[in-house]
This record gives C-alpha cells, structure tokens and sequence, in this order.
C-alpha cells in the first residue's frame, strides 16, 4: 500500500499544469482520482465540496516568489499584504475576516493563537510544496475549530529521488530609494540550496533558503531565513512514520503596518518553529488509524522604535502542543471516519500577560453511496474549548451525477472562531486593547453549484449564503479613542463563484486558460457611527485569468487579477513570467505589476510598482 498526505486531491490531467514530456504523460493516465482527507476517502468525481488545488508543476510556472504570492492567484482567496516579498500578510476566504480562515501544513493546524497575522509565517520553501489545498465553506466537520470560512492546507514533498539543488535569484523596481541620506535603488535578493535522499524503506529533504530586501519604500527592508527537513520510513506496506522540522526567521521594517502614521520607525522580528510525528497504519483491509503530534512555538518582538528598545515594545511567546488520533473503518454500505484531538495553548505576553488554554474536539463522519447516482457525506464535530465549554458543529454535503460529466452538488454545515489572545487580553494604548468578555464567532453556511468534469475542461458555478452570529471586529466611535474588539452582531454574505478551467495540446506545446469570477453581497447589522478596523475593505468583485503555455524546454505565464473592495477601491495586476530549461540549469525572467499600478491591499501601505526578477536554478537527480 503506497500512503498519501492528508486530504490529498490529485485531479485528473486537465487540472494540472505539466512539466516535461514524462510527467506529461504520466498525469494524462489519470482519469479517476482520490480525495485522502484526515478521515474518509472520496473519488473527486463524487467530491461535493468547493475545492481547488494549486499543484508544485503550476506553481513552478507562475510569476511567484513566494507563498503569500501564490495564494494571491487562488479563487476566492484575499491575500492583503502589508510587506512584500514574505514580509507580512493576512489571508482570507470569501469575504471573511483573516482570523476565520485556518491554515494547515499535511492537515495540521499551524495557525497561530496570539493573532492570525502570524498564521503565514510559514518556514515552508515553494519547492518543499507539493500542492496547495483551499476548502472554501464552513469546515468544522473536517478540520475543527476556526475553519469558519474555510481551511488552506499546504501539502510538502514526498521524496521520490536522490537529488541535489541550488538558485538564486534577485530583482529590482530600479527606482532610487527614499531614504535620508540613502543611495542605490530598492532591490530583494535570495538564495535556496537543497537536497532529497530517496531509499527503499526511507527517505529525507532538507532546505535552507535566506531572502533579503531594503523594500519598496522607506522602512520596509526585510530579512528571512527558512530551514526545512522532513523524512519518511517505511516499516512494511501497510506502515509508515513521518516526521518534520522546521524554522523561520523573519525580521521586517514595519512602517505604517498596524499603527500608520506614527509607527513609521517601527520593526518586527518573528520567528517559528514547527515540528510534527505522525504516522500511518491499515491495520486491515477495512480499519485504517493515523495518530499525529505536532507543536508550533512562535516569538513575536514588535519594537514601535527600533532605535529605543526601552520604549513602546511588545513581545509574544506562543505555544501550541496538539494531539491527533483519527481512524476509518469501511464497511458494505458506507465509510465511517472517527477522529480525536487536543490542544494546548499557552501565551506569555509583555502586554497580554501569561494565559492557558485548551481546546478538545471529536470527530464523527459518514459516507454512502448507496443511493443511485447520489453521494452523502455528513458528520459533526464536538468541541470543549476551556474558556467557551461546549459546542456542536454538523454538516452535510449532497452530490447528484446527471450524467457522468455533470453533477449538481448541495452542502451546509456550521463552523465557529475562538478569539485570539490579541483579540482577548492586548493592552497596547493608546492605539489598541482587547476584550475578554468576547464571545466565539458561530456561522452557518449553505452552497448550491453544478460542476462540470472531463479529460480536458473542469468548470464549477457555485452560490452560498453565510450567516456569522456574533461577529467579532475592531470598532472605535471616535478617532481619538483605541480600537477594541466587539461582538457587533450578525454578519451575512451572499456570495457567487465560478472558476473554469481548460488545458489542450497543439504541436507539443501544452495550454493552459484558468478563468474565475468571484462576486461578495455582504451586510453587516452594527452601531452607526462606528469606525471599523477591518471589515470595511472586503471583497465586492474579484476576477483572474492566468495563462500559461509550455512544451519540454520553455514556459510562458501571465497572470492577470482584478479586485474590487466594497469601498469601491479596485485595481488590476497582470505579472509575467518565461522560462527555460536546460538539461540540469533553468532560468526564469519575471515582470510584476507590468502596468505600474498604485495599490493598497490593507491599512495605508502602497504596494511595489512595477518590479522585474531573474533567477536560475540548478539541479542534479538519480
């Protein structure tokens, strides 16, 4: 039995970009294939949720430097950067806030408890990816406690060859810098060596990847160092360990991030360390079991004068140790999936104090395809949280095969949020303090969509209603006073999306026309006169159109997106990349930004202009 990361979504060819003639025809044997989640098993012909996946071939394709720029190019999916280049940056789905959307590395949480700006801070390099996984929806059932909008899981490597490699790569908006008494242009530079070693019964990667920039404008220069390992043994057919290691270092010029104009000399420094041990058992042809342990430890040093230290600094240390146990037993007419977990948190804050917390949660799924033509899978997650006791979450998801390339699917479920400690106990006045009277966030989210799939076109239109019951925002009825956090009331979202997806073949050249429209009605019951942090500039219309063309030797993209905040405040990017390879050296030129566009994607932080990168990569294998 050969084991597959946690909610493993291989689609069929049409869905994955390819890279060289071998893999090429690999990928176009594949016409049926297998949804892995922690628990249940589900062919995605008869998958019944909003999903897409973002394979390591494309990503190699794009116009990205790193991950925050990779997750900009997903549907649906709000990336608002404060810094470029990996500096900083918030994620979120379908018009939700960047603390309801959970992040997972192989299916475990990394989201970070002191505040979700952090939840990215991820020591993942791009070529550690395999693929990239966004469920959009309530995803309680599936993942636990603050899926609310939905979950990214981020799915790593499995080394399949010997192999060794390096690049660098660097880049420049040739435009002088700003600073006082400062010379030369602003530029970003970085450099990634790595190695894989692949044996019968065991195999290992590791990287080192270090990345440095003076910015974009005054006081955005940026540093960040990633080292990631992980290694694979496996026992006999039926067992297999895996463990992971991993840091980042990331320290950045924060000038306007949180507190604009006056943190205009501010710095952060941050770094994570993430670890996991899982492993994997089919104990018979019908019970599978996977128990997992892993812990993120992060320390967040916010210095609003990074020339005195003595004054105006916060500084965070998180702990997050979880324990996982989930199972599958298959039985004649349907599928059972149990699973366990806990959490501890713990929080040491200069500004927030010392706090615990714990969260437990249990799992309970079921699937059948009994019925003619119809696909169920329903279930419900338990959860004791120490601070909001108990809670439910159920769904259900429905699929109806038409015929064997159309199905029309139906799912709903509820999901919730706990706040963070930051939301909770942060005292940073005059400009912020928290709530420890908050309630957790519940929501209830129901989508209907018709899905199209064959060899070549995979199409889905899709329309969901959200209902978030005590929605949590940063509020203030006056400029003068600190913004503090408030359950303000009900939060609905009407929303539509469509993503269409086409891939053909002329004269050993590959295409590839990705097309998706997104559209946001979102209300808000609330105080007037309140003056709100972040809920103002959520998505109203959102578009991409990516591109990409290659045969063995060259690969072309261009990425296209167009946003539109319910403020009215829009704008259009179009990034551009060509490629080339040679027998063990590629190369890649990159033109973000072509049209020079002035944006803003959070707070008051003009994003770069016009910005070109070259890089060249080297590789051996056997």
């Amino acid at each position: 039995m050969k084991f597959i990361n946690n909610h493993q979504i291989l689609l069929a060819v049409a869905f994955l970009p390819l890279w060289g003639h071998t893999q090429e025809a690999k990928q176009d044997s594949i016409q049926e294939v297998t949804v892995h989640a922690n628990r249940l098993q589900i062919p995605f012909s008869k998958d019944n949720r909003n999903v897409e996946i973002l394979s390591a071939a494309q990503i190699k394709q794009l116009p990205v430097k790193n991950l925050n720029e990779v997750l900009g190019l997903l549907n649906g999916v709000d990336l608002r950067q404060r810094g470029p280049f990996g500096a900083q940056a918030d994620v979120s789905i379908d018009g939700g806030s960047f603390e309801q959307t959970l992040i997972l590395v192989n299916g475990a949480k990394v989201s970070d408890s002191q505040t979700a700006h952090h939840s990215l801070n991820l020591p993942i390099p791009l070529d550690a990816i395999e693929r990239i996984e966004v469920l959009r929806g309530a995803a309680a059932r599936i993942y636990g406690v603050n899926a609310l909008t939905g979950a990214i899981n981020i799915i790593t490597k499995t080394v399949d060859k010997t192999s060794i490699q390096a690049n660098v790569y660097t880049g420049s908006s040739f435009k002088n810098r700003d600073e006082e008494a400062k010379d030369g242009i602003y530029y970003h530079a970085g450099t990634q060596i790595g190695a894989s070693w692949f044996n019968d019964k065991h195999q290992h990667q590791v990287y080192y990847n270090k990345e440095k920039s003076n910015g974009q404008r005054y006081n955005t220069a940026s540093q960040n160092d990633k080292i990631f390992y992980q290694g694979n043994l496996a026992i006999n057919n039926d067992n297999e360990v895996e463990w992971l290691g991993s840091y980042m270092y990331n320290r950045f010029g924060a000038n306007g991030f949180y507190a604009a104009p006056g943190d205009r000399e501010s710095e952060e420094i941050v770094e994570t360390v993430f670890a996991s041990l899982s492993s994997k058992h089919q104990l018979s042809d019908r019970f599978y079991l996977s128990p997992r342990i892993t812990n993120r430890y992060n320390e967040d040093d916010y210095r609003y004068f990074k020339h005195n230290l003595s004054s105006a600094r916060s500084r965070h240390y998180t702990n997050a140790f979880s324990m996982e146990l989930n199972s599958r037993y298959h039985t004649t007419f349907g599928d059972f999936g149990l699973g366990l977990e806990s959490r501890l948190d713990r929080i040491a804050s200069s500004n927030m104090g010392v706090h615990n917390r714990n969260n437990h949660g249990a799992y309970a799924e079921f699937r059948t395809e009994q019925l003619k033509n119809l696909t169920v899978n329903a279930g419900a997650y338990i959860n004791y949280n120490t601070q909001y006791g108990w809670q439910v979450y159920p769904g259900i998801d429905l699929g109806y095969s038409i015929t064997p390339t159309w199905k029309l699917v139906f799912n709903t479920g509820s999901s919730q949020r706990i706040p963070s400690f930051t939301d909770l106990y942060l005292n940073q006045r005059p400009g912020n303090i928290g709530n420890p009277d908050l309630f957790s966030e519940d929501a209830w989210q129901t989508e209907g969509a018709i899905k199209f799939q064959s060899t070549n076109f995979i199409a889905h239109g899709g329309y969901f209603y959200r209902n978030i019951r005590d929605f949590i925002d940063w509020i203030k009825t006056d400029v003068n006073d600190p913004y503090q956090p408030f359950n303000i009331g009900k939060n609905k979202v009407h929303g539509i999306n469509t993503n269409f997806l086409y891939t053909f073949q002329v004269n050993n050249i590959r295409y590839r026309v990705n097309l998706g429209y997104n559209y946001l009605d979102a209300s808000l019951e609330q105080t007037e006169g309140i003056i709100s942090k972040y809920s103002l500039e959520n998505l109203k219309h959102q578009g991409k159109l990516l591109l990409m063309a290659n045969n063995r030797i060259w690969n072309a993209s261009i990425a296209n997106r167009f946003h539109q905040r319910i403020s009215d405040k829009s704008y259009f990017l179009t990034d551009l990349r060509i490629g080339y390879s040679f027998p063990f050296l590629s190369m890649y030129v990159d033109a973000q930004n072509i049209f020079d566009i002035t944006y803003i994607e959070t707070s008051a932080i003009p994003m770069p202009g016009r910005w070109y990168s070259f890089g060249v990569k080297y590789q051996w294998s056997r």
